[in-house]
């Protein structure tokens, strides 16, 4: 079976690659250091770090799909805005 179809390129397999990564890296900090104690945010939400992963994950996901939609390529722009939601939402979320 081939993958010719899903247009698969270097930056498209380093962001599963990210994805994958940044997964693995918080179940090991979960293993290490089990709990992560919930706190309440700016949204007014009990989070946990897995909680904010996700979060971050799918708020980056947004940036990206509507930075295609309104900028297209390159795609720095919406991967400074990405940094940015994650800082954001690991330090004030």
């Amino acid at each position: 079976m081939g993958l010719s179809w899903m247009a698969w390129t270097w930056p498209t397999a380093a962001f599963f690659v990210f994805i994958a990564l940044a997964i693995a890296a918080m179940g090991v900090w979960e293993y290490y250091s089990p709990g992560g104690a919930p706190r309440r945010g700016v949204f007014g939400l009990d989070t946990t770090r897995g909680d904010r992963l996700f979060m971050t994950l799918l708020g980056s996901a947004f940036i990206f799909i509507g930075w295609m939609a309104f900028q297209g390529t390159p795609l720095w722009g919406g991967l400074a805005i990405a940094i940015a939601w994650a800082l954001f939402v690991f330090w004030k979320v």
